[in-house]
């Protein structure tokens, strides 16, 4: 039986193998998403590590990553990787960028998802599995007109504290202009050592501004917990990097008997794939909880049994739940586990693999694609709510626990 596939923010250590990936939720300078196997050299199911990013409107840090717009993904095509790896090759024999050569071939066959990364870039981001990364605490999304435009902030980052804010558009970076850019490009634009200065030139409100901020190394508690009134226990989950499954069943053991759940998904990026499992296991006596292909090959992730199946749950979701945290959302709501309220997620289902290029650089290319217990794409349309709330979310979500005999 084949290791499970884990989501991730961006890409995993190729050095502990390929790895299949759900996940490209974009972070830029901020943590995120994407999928791994376990150990094993090679890009074959049953390796290793993975990346992601996002782009597109209502996407965690923004939308979806790579080269989405906002508005939604629409099936992602696939690049061949044979074609991948020789255009790099021949290119490197040239003399030439192999990565620039994988590229080209990637943007022409139409996989919106295929990325490739350099080396540095995808050791850099390996570090985000840990909830942690180096950069200035700002996701951004691509707009539909190609525009690079900040989701929102980290409170207290090196952002935050110049002063920047959601819906500033970003120019430039250092110089370089980010118009068209990928997400993910972007994000490797705000990357740097601690201490270094990125110039960021932006406008606001048809001013432009200009603003010197210092990356920095920073973190990001992915599950926080909290009571409201009524014994309802209110679980947040701002991504699923390591460990975040064992803290949300460690949150739901420890919630007061005869009370509910919240799971607050909304803004979640995704994650690593074992720790979404395991987070859905939380609330489930095992069984199915999504089911996915690697080139025709049809595979299953089942929770654990022991889960909490009593008490009500409701599970909070919007445009920016993706990837990773709508494999747990499309579990809980086929399963009829949870009442989900809110918005439509955002709709990344598709997978990816890593494939080491002859230049060392690294090639995500789009293989398969995963479905809710019930056989529901996530890719595309994303998952829709069973009570919309655009505003007063949380307590529409009390009512809905009220209406179930919890709460004042």
């Amino acid at each position: 039986m084949p290791a499970l596939p884990v989501f991730c923010l961006r890409p995993r250590d190729l050095r502990r193998g390929a790895a299949l990936t759900l996940a490209f939720c974009a972070a830029v300078g901020a943590g995120a998403c994407t999928g791994s196997w376990a150990p094993g050299r090679g890009d074959g199911a049953g390796s290793s590590s993975v990346v992601s990013a996002r782009t597109g409107s209502g996407g965690a840090a923004g939308g979806q990553g790579g080269g989405g717009t906002s508005g939604g993904p629409g099936a992602a095509g696939t690049a061949d990787r044979d074609a991948v790896a020789r255009a790099a090759a021949e290119a490197a024999a040239e003399g030439k960028s192999g990565k620039q050569a994988a590229e080209d071939v990637v943007s022409r066959s139409g996989d919106r998802w295929g990325m490739v990364y350099d080396p540095s870039e995808y050791e850099a981001f390996s570090e985000e599995l840990d909830g942690r990364w180096t950069g200035v605490g700002l996701w951004a999304v691509r707009t539909r007109d190609d525009r690079i435009t900040i989701d929102r902030v980290q409170p207290g980052g090196p952002a935050d504290r110049a002063g920047l804010r959601a819906g500033d558009r970003l120019l430039s970076i250092d110089g370089q202009d980010v118009t068209g850019l990928r997400v993910a490009e972007v994000v490797a634009l705000l990357r740097g050592a601690a201490g270094t200065p990125a110039v960021l030139k932006l406008t606001r409100d048809g001013a432009d501004l200009t603003e010197t901020v210092r990356r920095e190394e920073l973190r990001a508690e992915p599950v926080t917990v909290r009571e409201i009134p009524g014994g309802i226990t209110v679980i947040k989950v701002a991504s699923f990097t390591r460990g975040s499954g064992d803290r949300v069943r460690a949150a739901v053991r420890a919630a007061p008997p005869g009370g509910a759940f919240m799971l607050d998904l909304r803004g979640n990026t995704g994650g690593l794939v074992t720790e979404a499992v395991t987070a859905a296991s939380a609330f489930l006596d095992g069984g199915l909880v999504a089911t996915y292909d690697v080139r025709g090959d049809q595979r299953a992730l089942y929770a654990a049994p022991g889960g909490d199946t009593a008490r009500p749950l409701v599970a909070l979701i919007d445009g920016g739940t993706m990837s990773a945290a709508e494999l747990v959302t499309g579990a809980l709501q086929d399963r009829g586990r949870a009442v989900a309220v809110g918005t439509r997620t955002f709709g990344k289902g598709s997978v990816q693999m890593p494939t080491e290029l002859p230049d060392g650089s690294v090639a995500e290319l789009t293989v398969g694609t995963y479905r809710t217990p019930g056989g529901r794409s996530l890719d595309g349309g994303g998952i829709a709510p069973d009570l919309t709330a655009a505003d007063g979310t949380e307590d529409r979500a009390r009512r809905v626990l009220s209406g179930l005999g919890v709460g004042p």
